[in-house]
């Protein structure tokens, strides 16, 4: 909105530093993460009063969860409200990219607060059957992929290797749908412990903000030799908006978590993650930034298959964070060093930008 009135009243003074994205990515960031920690409190003490006994804890699980008893869920609704409010404040309203990544955001959201609703109101582990999400999840993906990809070429590009692409012409609607739903899930499976979700996905939003800045300027993508996407830079803004409204949640959900962003949260942020990435033209980089979620989400795959091949299990619980606890690692020891993962992860996918 400040962007459209700084436009038409022509950029003067002040409102010049509207023009830019990088100016624009650090307003939008304070904003998401002043507005956060604004009406996480409320927000909060409403989930509390609402839901009385909160998310319901897995008797299976590590016994360390048991005390986290009465923990309200839902709380990814803040993070959707503060997300989308200072997008709305400082995007360029006009932009397809953001509008379509918004649309994923928040109907990944949704499919996730009923999925949340379903359990709390049920007190059951159980929420919408797999095969209903997933329709739902390919539904919302299959839109923004569409409207992402009449903007972009149908091209899959590969890192570390200049101008090589593979055309894949019609199939990429259902590839990029895919990566969507990937995400989504992955980053849903991510999260079972306080804090372990949210900050990967603020170091993973945060490299394509840095991604999706380079993309969009045609001289920064010449000189290194990656796809020049014309918009994909306002994507950066979108960025900031999950960075700032992440560390508002991460505030609050710091050990031991006032809240859980429940599916609402962790199918919204991963699905964003993923329209990010194919809108940058960068999804096979989202591999590598967010590999914690690719390993979070393969040592389920891997666990159901062996069980139901052998009977026999290969990890003590997964997803495979469980499966640390169950050695007996401290729940911070796990969430920090799966942290420093993510680090390093972003590192290596950042340097894709070079090594071609």
């Amino acid at each position: 909105m400040l962007y459209l009135i700084a436009e038409w009243l022509g950029f003067e003074g002040a409102l010049n530093l509207v023009r830019y994205q990088t100016f624009r990515f650090g307003a939008t960031l304070m904003t998401a993460l002043l507005l956060g920690l604004l009406i996480g409190p409320r927000f909060i003490n409403m989930l509390r009063v609402r839901q009385g006994k909160g998310q319901p804890i897995r008797e299976d699980g590590p016994q360390t969860h048991l005390a986290k008893r009465g923990t309200p869920t839902m709380g990814g609704l803040m993070i959707l409200v503060s997300l989308a409010l200072s997008l709305f404040l400082w995007m360029d309203l006009t932009n397809p990219f953001v509008w379509a990544c918004l649309a994923v955001t928040l109907g990944f959201g949704a499919i996730g607060f009923i999925d949340d609703y379903d359990k709390v109101s049920k007190n059951s582990h159980a929420g919408l059957s797999g095969r209903v999400r997933l329709l739902l999840e390919f539904t919302v993906a299959g839109v923004a992929s569409y409207i992402i990809v009449s903007q972009i070429s149908t091209s899959l590009y590969v890192p570390f290797f200049s101008e090589v692409e593979i055309p894949l012409g019609p199939a990429y609607y259902v590839f990029a749908a895919f990566v969507m739903v990937g995400a989504g899930n992955a980053v849903n499976l991510t999260d079972g412990l306080d804090g372990l979700a949210i900050m990967p996905v603020i170091i993973a939003t945060g490299t394509f903000g840095l991604i999706a800045y380079l993309v969009g300027r045609a001289d920064f993508s010449e000189y290194l030799g990656i796809p020049h996407v014309p918009g994909a830079g306002e994507l950066a803004i979108f960025c900031g908006a999950i960075m700032g409204a992440g560390l508002a949640f991460l505030w609050f959900n710091a050990p031991p978590a006032a809240v859980f962003m429940g599916d609402t949260g962790s199918l919204a942020l991963g699905g964003a993650l993923g329209a990010i990435a194919v809108a940058s033209h960068h999804e096979v980089v989202l591999a590598i930034v967010g590999g914690l979620f690719v390993l979070e989400a393969v040592s389920v795959i891997v666990q159901v298959f062996w069980f139901k091949r052998t009977g026999r299990r290969i990890f003590r619980m997964a997803p495979i964070h469980h499966h640390f606890e169950q050695l007996g690692w401290s729940e911070s020891k796990v969430v920090i060093r799966f942290w420093i993962i993510a680090i390093v992860l972003a590192l290596i996918g950042l340097s894709t930008l070079k090594l071609r």
